[in-house]
């Protein structure tokens, strides 16, 4: 299972119920990525996209504790054993974990690759990524050259479990 997350300087992924900066260039790596995948979220991350729809092109799973919730074009998974009965027979590298921070916390066990750009800039948040940094688990097995948005310089990361 993967995961693919911007985080700024202190791993904050959020304020508000909102992303702490858009970049264009980060969106379109999003979408290459995660086309024609199966994508995993929580309820208030998919009250952040377009119109609250599921996102195009994609499998949808929402993760929610809230029995009674359903969304149009999306499978809703109840508990973590009920989601992985729904991605039983999808390929590891064909699954990402698209957010909030809840569902990166409660997945991050299940992932071995996460995609990060990390934003080189502090911001307000109140949401946040696990800092994979210091966790020992976890290693850059790749590193972009710095890209620059504007007056934002940011890099693209890829970390991956390490090996036992």
């Amino acid at each position: 299972m993967n995961m693919i997350v911007a985080v700024d300087k202190n791993w904050g992924i959020g304020n508000e119920g909102s992303l702490l900066v858009s970049i264009p260039a980060d969106h379109r790596f999003f979408r290459s990525v995660t086309l024609g995948k199966t994508v995993i979220f929580g309820r208030k991350t998919m009250q952040t996209f377009p119109g609250g729809r599921a996102l195009s092109g994609r499998r949808n799973i929402l993760l929610t504790r809230k029995e009674d919730f359903s969304a149009p074009n999306m499978e809703v998974a109840h508990s973590i054993e009920e989601l992985l009965e729904l991605i039983k027979e999808v390929p590891e590298e064909d699954i990402y974990v698209i957010g909030g921070a809840s569902v990166y916390e409660q997945l991050l066990p299940y992932c071995d690759t996460i995609h990060v750009t990390k934003i080189d800039e502090s911001y307000k948040a109140d949401a946040f990524f696990p800092n994979l940094d210091e966790l020992p688990e976890f290693e850059i097995t790749q590193d972009s050259d710095e890209q620059s948005y504007f007056d934002l310089t940011y890099t693209f990361l890829k970390y991956e479990r390490k090996k036992k």
